[in-house]
């Protein structure tokens, strides 16, 4: 949820809160009054109805006047009474003036009693006219208060909006910046909340900038560095072999010498993968054709160690770039080679779901577990390490390089247990425009 719509929920659910709270306090002081009012009311009729001249010889019965009850008693006679209370008796001895709470014509009221010489005057109101008369005052007063809500909610909704701005306009400019562009934010604002904010961001943009130049340079000025040197080194090596010079420490040499120019030339394609190197120069480019090229380089890897591939499925277009792509596949080509056992069994499959163009490789080795997997994308890192059952060499930079190049493509990669008893990677691009 949005600070913006957090906010104004938060606002809206304190002023009905505090309407709430109003009314339950509106409705007790309402209360309190309506029943001073009417108590008075009462003691009034009941001093007009005991100076009245009522005879004991002719009682007079009235008809119920809305909402009131009365007895009117003369020498412990009825004089005059409402009909409903005609034939309730009173217990004279047991008389009190003043107030109480009874049950009377079959529902709860409010008694008066009052007592003047040998006369005595019960007047009796029922409580829910009190209730209703209290509900009446309270729900117009409040009213008004609820229909404004809704306003209230919208005015609020607007002055949030209004007071979180610059917050939203910050957001928007991180949201479309790329993610290369270190530049300072360039705009000035006079909220003290947003200012220390942007200074904090341009100081980090610098460190990261600097941290970022200093990471990708040193990685490929080091590794073209080393080419001479290892070059020198190759051939060196190759003349003492030619030479018919053999011992275990040449052989060491050679291996070690070879490995070392595997790792300078991940580190140098490690380097040049970065998005805006690439996409920029991005065509129509076959899918099919690209896997092609890739078996065709890595056969002969095949054909050692006797394994059975296969290419499945259409062929589909994409926006990309030849180097990339080959790199790509041929990185998660190599390792399906180099982790699956002799006489094993690679398959590449081509294929279309929801809207996505798919490229998946099957292969019949171990596979990995699920802590691998997770570290598999790690720079440096090789499953088993270096003691892999396969004995293959490597740098660990492969998947790394692999990841890189997936987020050029903005695609997805996923990991996960093949049909054919090893890992499946599958590497999911965005259908989009091709067109040059």
């Amino acid at each position: 949820m949005s600070i913006r719509k957090r906010l104004t929920l938060l606002i809206l659910s304190m002023v009905i809160l505090t309407c709430f709270l109003a009314f339950t306090k509106g409705y007790r002081e309402s209360m309190n009054q309506a029943e001073s009012l009417l108590d008075n009311e009462l003691v009034t009729l009941a001093h007009v109805l005991i100076e009245q001249p009522l005879s004991k010889e002719a009682p007079a019965y009235t008809s119920d006047l809305p909402q009131l009850l009365f007895q009117v008693w003369v020498d412990d006679s009825l004089a005059s009474s409402s009909k409903s209370l005609q034939h309730s008796p009173s217990n004279q001895s047991q008389w009190q003036s003043g107030f109480s709470v009874e049950n009377l014509a079959g529902q709860r009221v409010k008694v008066y009693r009052l007592s003047e010489g040998n006369k005595r005057v019960l007047i009796a109101e029922p409580l829910s006219k009190r209730v209703a008369l209290t509900e009446t005052v309270i729900l117009s007063a409040m009213t008004p208060l609820l229909w404004s809500v809704p306003i209230l909610a919208l005015l609020i909704s607007v002055f949030v909006k209004q007071g979180l701005a610059p917050l939203t306009r910050l957001s928007n400019q991180l949201k479309h910046r790329q993610a290369n562009d270190f530049t300072a934010i360039p705009w000035q604002t006079p909220e003290q909340e947003i200012k220390p904010v942007i200074s904090r961001l341009n100081d980090l943009f610098k460190r990261v900038e600097s941290a970022y130049l200093r990471e990708r340079f040193f990685a490929s000025d080091a590794a073209h560095e080393l080419r001479t040197p290892l070059s020198s080194l190759k051939i060196n090596v190759h003349n003492l072999v030619a030479q018919g010079v053999e011992s275990v420490e040449l052989d060491a040499m050679e291996k070690g010498v070879d490995k070392l120019s595997n790792i300078v030339e991940q580190m140098l394609i490690l380097g040049r993968t970065y998005p805006e190197q690439w996409q920029a120069q991005f065509s129509p480019v076959s899918v099919l054709e690209i896997s092609q090229q890739v078996v065709a380089q890595l056969y002969d890897r095949i054909d050692e160690k006797e394994h059975t591939i296969s290419i499945d499925g259409d062929d589909f277009i994409i926006a990309g770039d030849e180097f990339t792509l080959i790199t790509l596949f041929g990185n998660l080509l190599s390792n399906a080679i180099k982790y699956t056992p002799a006489v094993g069994e690679i398959c590449i499959t081509l294929k279309t779901e929801n809207n996505r163009f798919i490229w998946q490789i099957d292969d019949s080795g171990p596979g990995i577990d699920e802590a691998q997997k997770q570290r598999i994308f790690n720079r440096f890192y090789r499953v088993g390490g270096d003691k892999h059952p396969s004995g293959e060499q490597g740098a660990g930079l492969g998947m790394a390089i692999v990841e890189h190049i997936v987020s050029i493509y903005n695609a997805d990669i996923a990991l996960a247990d093949s049909h054919l008893g090893g890992l499946r990677v599958s590497v999911s691009f965005m259908q989009g425009d091709v067109s040059e």
